[in-house]
């Protein structure tokens, strides 16, 4: 017998939704997963082959995390997704409860601030934006975030990653100058980030420090918090348990792919 195919309904800006007020949409920003085109930053020490699978065990972890944080009716989980066309090779990876709007914009930024307007025109309350490249977030960060964007009134929710970014930025509106002029892919991108929300004076919440897995060293780092339960040096809570990568980095470790 052939297995049923999951795929997945794709959101439309123009076409709001029947959702509950107040709802929180989680969206993972991510690439399809072809191998030589996601983590390439992690080959060496993987193999682009073994980068793609990693990048598939992470946004199982990071979707099914999502998934625990959600209360229902509270918050639904999204992937924003690029290249447009590619919405197939999603299928099977998420909860059935998901849903996938494509990316649209040139650069990161533009892209960030086109899915928080876009998923706000979807008729969200408010949207969280993810990164696709930290499996152990603690499910608690989620929760709070939640609970933060559906207090009343304005205000952002940041997440801040040891390598000077953001993990998660949650909007209950499309401030644009949160994403213009920013350096991005540089350490200074939180920082630059609060500051544009001062100087609009956007209330800025804070979530726990956490870290982008996007090189050998922050491998590393995931490694031992997954298969030698040492957490890292800055945490304050710990992490989410992140099965499919935990089992993934396993396989890798008993060949000899990672050490």
């Amino acid at each position: 017998m052939t297995p049923s195919t999951m795929s997945y309904p794709i959101l439309d800006p123009g076409k709001p939704v029947a959702v509950r007020a107040g709802q929180t949409a989680l969206a993972v920003m991510a690439k399809a997963p072809r191998a030589g085109k996601v983590k390439t930053r992690l080959s060496p020490p993987l193999t682009p082959e073994q980068a793609a699978d990693l990048n598939i065990c992470f946004l199982k972890d990071t979707a099914e995390n999502i998934a625990s944080a959600s209360v229902p009716g509270g918050a639904v989980g999204v992937i924003s997704y690029t290249p447009a066309g590619d919405e197939g090779l999603f299928d099977n990876l998420l909860p059935v409860d998901f849903a996938l709007i494509p990316q649209r914009g040139d650069g990161f930024g533009e892209r960030l601030f086109a899915t928080a307007q876009d998923l706000l025109s979807c008729g969200y309350g408010s949207v969280c934006l993810i990164d696709s490249d930290s499996p152990t977030v603690p499910v608690a960060a989620f929760k709070q975030a939640i609970a933060e964007l559906q207090r009343e009134g304005d205000r952002i929710v940041i997440g801040p990653a040891m390598d000077g970014g953001y993990y998660l930025i949650g909007l209950k509106q499309a401030h644009p100058e949160l994403f213009a002029e920013i350096a991005w892919s540089t350490s200074s991108v939180f920082a630059e980030t609060v500051a544009a929300a001062n100087k609009g004076d956007i209330e800025v919440v804070v979530l726990p420090l956490w870290y982008d897995v996007d090189d050998g060293e922050t491998l590393e780092l995931l490694t031992a918090e997954l298969l030698d339960d040492a957490l890292p040096p800055f945490a304050t809570l710990a992490g989410y348990r992140a099965e499919h990568t935990r089992a993934y980095l396993r396989s890798l470790r008993s060949r000899g792919g990672e050490n």
